[in-house]
C-alpha cells in the first residue's frame, strides 16, 4: 500500500525527493501518512479535492482486494 501511494504520489508532483510516506499498522485500519512539499500540495489534493479523493478510492480498492481496511491523510 505504501509503495502504491508514494509512486501515485511522486508523478504528482515536482519535487518527488521531497515525498514521504509512512504506514502506521492499526489493529483494523491501516493510516498510511503522505507528506509532500509545501509547493506540491496542492498538485496532490487537486481542484475541488478530486485528485487526493481518487487516490483514495484507488487505496480502497486495493486494500479491500486485500480485506484490509487502509485510510490516506495528506499533511502538510
Amino acid at each position: 500500500m505504501k509503495e502504491l501511494i508514494e509512486h501515485m504520489a511522486k508523478a504528482l508532483v515536482d519535487l518527488p525527493d521531497d515525498v514521504r510516506v509512512t504506514e502506521i499498522e492499526g489493529e483494523k485500519t491501516t493510516v498510511i501518512e503522505l507528506k509532500v512539499a509545501k509547493e506540491d500540495l496542492g498538485k496532490v489534493i487537486g481542484k475541488q479535492g478530486k485528485t487526493a479523493r481518487a487516490m483514495r478510492t484507488i487505496l480502497n480498492a486495493a486494500a479491500t482486494k486485500l480485506r484490509k481496511r487502509s485510510v490516506l491523510e495528506i499533511l502538510e
